[in-house]
């Protein structure tokens, strides 16, 4: 037994080291890894400032998955996400100081965008196989009933046939676990271009321009678990140290 003190109560409260153990063979529900995957995706984007880049300064990125869905019981695993970029650039500024032929003002501002991205790929080698959807039932049946015929037929005869004014049915429903995804890591290697890079206007050094359109090219590597809560057998034949 251990001792911790509370300050709240000024009591000493005594806890077991030794957490109770279940021995022998159990079931249990945990997360089981179906696939891990290494994806690669290719996007290209324009990206529109609000105002004048005289050049950027740093670039600031932030993966963001917003759908990761195994469709079973197909192998198909459709991606979907975005990446957040934080963009600091200088744009000039001729309120701080005009410029001259040898000297540009400028002031950092920051601009972030998100790119989306998707892609759909399939698993080809699963690490555990899924446990595959149950299909819902519903089945409907009827009960015979039998009535005097009208006049015009034998009087022994009977009406023979299941009745349209009642109706019976069985459904079943089963509520299936829906793998769901873990991003691990990622990788992002871009390219970034102006598109309509001008002269600073009036008196300014000849190298020194200003653009608002960029094209990005970018290459994301991602890696994911692809994951679902399954029944396992864990065995167990002691609960000492």
């Amino acid at each position: 037994m251990t001792g911790v003190f509370n300050e709240e109560d000024g009591l000493e409260l005594h806890c077991e080291r030794k957490p109770h153990v279940s021995i022998g063979k159990i079931v249990t529900k945990v997360p089981v890894v179906l696939a891990e995957l290494k994806l690669q995706i290719h996007v290209s984007e324009t990206i529109t400032f609000p105002e004048p880049v005289l050049e950027i300064k740093d670039i600031k990125k932030r993966v963001h998955l917003t759908q990761c869905r195994l469709l079973l019981p197909s192998k198909k695993l459709f991606i979907k996400g975005f990446v957040r970029k934080n963009i600091q650039y200088a744009s000039p500024c001729s309120e701080i100081e005009m410029p001259t032929d040898k000297s540009v003002a400028s002031d950092l501002h920051s601009f972030t965008v998100d790119v989306p991205f998707e892609q759909v790929t399939e698993i080809k080698d699963f690490l555990s196989m899924p446990v595959m959807p149950k299909n819902n039932t519903r089945e409907e049946f009827d009960f015979v009933r039998s009535k005097s015929l009208p006049e015009g037929f034998p009087e022994k005869d009977q009406h023979i046939s299941s009745d349209i004014s009642q109706y019976h049915q069985e459904s079943s429903q089963f509520y299936n676990e829906l793998p769901y995804c873990e991003l691990l890591s990622s990788r992002i290697v871009e390219w970034d271009e102006a598109l309509d890079r001008m002269p600073l206007p009036g008196k300014a050094p000849f190298h020194e321009g200003y653009f608002t359109k960029i094209e990005e090219k970018m290459v994301l590597d991602i890696c994911v678990n692809v994951l679902q809560k399954q029944q396992i057998r864990v065995a167990s034949t002691s609960n000492g140290d």
